[in-house]
Parts: C-alpha cells; sequence; structure tokens
C-alpha cells in the first residue's frame, strides 16, 4: 500500500510538471530573420504569456527589427495552443496581430499565424522552433502584402 501511495504521489507530480497548464505565466525571448522594404532585417523580441487553459495561452510581445532601414518597432497580441502530443515534444499553433510603427514611414497593422515544436528542455523551461506568415491590413506602398520567416524562442515558466 505504501509503495502505490508513493507512486501516485510521483505521477501526479510529473502530471503537475507540465509548464503549459491553466494559471501558469512565461516569459521569453526570440530571434529570427524577416524582409521588408526590400531590406533583410535580425528580429528580436520579448514576450509574456499566460496560460487561460491547459496548453492554451495569450500574450503580449514587444520585437525590433535591427539592421535595415527604415528601423521597425511592433507591439503584438497573441494566442498560441500546444498540442499535447508528448510529454518533451509540443508542437503549437498560434495567431497574432500586431501594430508596427516604422520610422520615416506610415504605421501599419498585420495579422497573421505562426507553427512550430516547443521542446521542454526542464519543468520550467522550453525552447522553440518554428515558422511565421504574416499578412498586412494594407500593402505598404513597396507592393508587399505579406512577410514569412522563421522563428527561435526560448520560454521561461513560473
Amino acid at each position: 500500500m505504501k509503495k502505490i501511495f508513493i507512486l501516485c504521489v510521483a505521477l501526479i507530480s510529473l502530471a503537475n510538471a507540465d509548464i503549459f497548464l491553466r494559471g501558469n505565466k512565461n516569459i521569453g525571448a526570440s530571434i529570427g530573420a524577416g524582409r521588408a522594404y526590400n531590406q533583410n532585417y535580425t528580429v528580436a523580441g520579448v514576450y509574456g504569456n499566460y496560460f487561460i487553459a491547459d496548453n492554451l495561452s495569450v500574450g503580449v510581445g514587444y520585437r525590433a527589427w535591427m539592421g535595415g532601414t527604415p528601423s521597425m518597432q511592433e507591439l503584438q497580441l497573441e494566442g498560441t495552443y500546444y498540442l499535447p502530443l508528448n510529454r518533451k515534444f509540443h508542437p503549437y499553433i498560434g495567431v497574432f496581430g500586431r501594430n508596427t510603427f516604422v520610422s520615416s514611414y506610415k504605421d501599419y497593422q498585420s495579422y497573421g499565424a505562426r507553427a512550430g515544436l516547443a521542446i521542454t528542455t526542464s519543468k520550467n523551461s522550453y525552447v522553440g522552433l518554428g515558422y511565421i506568415i504574416e499578412y498586412y491590413s494594407d500593402c505598404n506602398r513597396l507592393g508587399e502584402c505579406s512577410n514569412s520567416y522563421p522563428e527561435v524562442v526560448v520560454g521561461l515558466s513560473f
């Protein structure tokens, strides 16, 4: 009986070790590459998310596009669902809306989707590798109506 109790306690603690559970918060940083205004950029960002349900988060983020002209800053609202297929590997899909502030040009809004794989590295952290596609509400003056780029995300959960 004592062994069964210890086994149950161990299983419960493992079940609660998932970082994508309701009520958890996570912060993270991302880095990737993008192209806009016929320029190549390094895209770096920070974000914070709150899990409103198991495997479902909503959040806010900030990204800076660096290395090209004009410079761009973004504010983003997002929602992400992590598919609970495996304890270590969590495919994810998400949607977002952004407001982009552009130096020397008119600011614009965009929306898009992201998909990838989050790999749990400990009970409080993960690394995500994914791809983003973004659509502009109004095509910009250079005729670019969409953009796509890879993402690398490092997240901490508490």
